[in-house]
């Protein structure tokens, strides 16, 4: 039912939510066969069941169309960001030595704000492998997914799809890269110094022949299919464009088409392209988009109910959740929690003097970022789902691709379990209590 211009949806309805985010976590572990050839349908049932609550028993058309609308736009700047980073071939033969590898991982954290953490994950995992091909190991894919896929894209909208959904619910462009470049920082210098930690002593235990010839100057590196970098630039600039409706997602599938057309097949081929990944993003946030607004609706109506809040709690709420579902989603809920409990349209309208139902979504966001206590929180949440999304192979999209192309290239990528004992338990979580400590305590 409605309340006032909110909608309050029966809390049971978030149930297909939870049941979805659960089969994405678990289907791949558990029953993968079952799961690559069945997941379309998990997400489309699931997600018409939400749709004929909403549309049919809440009538709440405005909202469908609003999700609907994110979604498209949400997909087009992931896929075509996909497209073009796989028409960009790099050429790398040789070897990297640890401070090498540390100012590729640095290189890869800076473009992911530019490509989007997918298109920099697609475009440099395998010239990664390649040049690391003598004693490429565990550690190596893995803190490619903590920098390159994960935290490095935390200074744009573009970098990681939770940024990318917060743009689209009002927040300027370049707010992020103001606030969050200090937590940006520190987290790529901690995880950097760590990788060259181990790294050296992964060096150090080469056979002395394989340390003389990486000690040689590595051979040059080349690069084709640079045309993309005009459609990049296409991309980049429809960001900005947000009328007339769908002239931005327009922009960009027309520079994904541009790029995909225009690529000589030999450099899709030396990059193994194909649009399998991008496809099973797009399905499974069809679903994703659908279930999660009675989640959405009901933590905007019931957030005023919670009593103790601080940036500090939302920082851990949305980071230990980013590592264990999906953080786009996790972004969302948590960011529609704040706008509930501090930037109520009744609040909004008492203020500004006008009718709560003329009180926008955006006017709610505007609030919060205008208000510096509260803007603490639309912080902590942004820093939480980019960093802790890289806790687990189910934590942000690259993760998982990376791993997959690791283990076509036979490299020793770890476990699900192995990578959260191994990895994230000695590295990330102390990574992210520094963050805390400094700067959301």
């Amino acid at each position: 039912m409605e309340h006032g211009h909110a909608i309050i949806p029966n809390p049971w309805m978030m149930l297909p939510f939870g049941l979805l985010l659960a089969t994405i976590a678990l289907g791949p572990l558990f029953f993968l066969h079952w799961w690559e050839k069945h997941y379309p349908k998990v997400a489309y049932v699931l997600g018409a069941i939400t749709l004929t609550y909403y549309l049919g028993g809440l009538h709440a058309y405005e909202t469908v169309m609003h999700t609907a609308i994110e979604y498209v736009s949400f997909i087009a700047l992931v896929g075509s960001l996909y497209v073009v980073s796989g028409g960009i071939h790099i050429k790398v033969k040789g070897e990297a030595t640890p401070f090498n590898n540390v100012l590729f991982l640095l290189f890869g954290a800076v473009i992911a704000n530019v490509l989007g953490t997918t298109g920099a994950s697609m475009l440099l995992i395998r010239p990664w492998i390649r040049m690391n091909k003598y004693r490429i190991t565990a550690h190596h894919i893995v803190f490619f997914i903590f920098i390159v896929s994960n935290v490095g894209g935390c200074l744009t909208p573009i970098g990681d799809p939770p940024l990318f959904l917060g743009f689209l619910k009002g927040i300027p462009f370049w707010w992020v890269l103001e606030h969050c470049w200090p937590m940006w920082l520190v987290g790529i210098g901690v995880l950097l110094t760590m990788f060259y930690v181990v790294d050296s002593i992964n060096y150090r235990k080469a056979p002395k022949e394989v340390r003389e010839e990486l000690a040689e100057p590595p051979d040059e590196w080349h690069f084709e299919g640079l045309i993309n970098l005009i459609f990049l630039g296409v991309i980049l600039i429809a960001v900005f464009i947000s009328k007339p409706l769908f002239l931005r997602e327009a922009l960009m599938i027309g520079a994904a088409c541009g790029s995909y057309f225009l690529t000589q097949k030999s450099i899709h081929e030396s990059n193994h392209f194909n649009f399998h990944p991008i496809q099973e993003v797009a399905i499974l946030f069809i679903g994703i988009f659908s279930t999660m607004m009675p989640a959405l609706d009901w933590l905007k109506a019931n957030a005023g109910a919670m009593e103790k809040t601080t940036p500090g709690i939302f920082y851990w709420g949305t980071g230990l959740l980013s590592g264990v579902l999906d953080n786009a989603p996790t972004y969302l809920s948590f960011l529609s929690a704040t706008v509930g409990k501090f930037a109520k349209p009744e609040m909004l309208a008492e203020a500004s003097g006008v009718e709560a139902g003329a009180v926008t979504e955006i006017d709610q966001i505007q609030y919060l970022l205008a208000t510096p206590a509260l803007m603490e929180y639309v912080v902590a949440i942004s820093v939480a789902a980019v960093f802790f999304g890289a806790n687990t192979y189910i934590g942000n999209g690259p993760n998982f691709m990376v791993k997959s192309i690791a283990d076509q290239q036979k490299v020793n990528a770890p476990s699900f379990l192995g990578y959260f004992f191994k990895f994230t338990i000695p590295y990330m979580i102390p990574t992210v209590l520094i963050i805390w400590f400094i700067f959301f305590r």
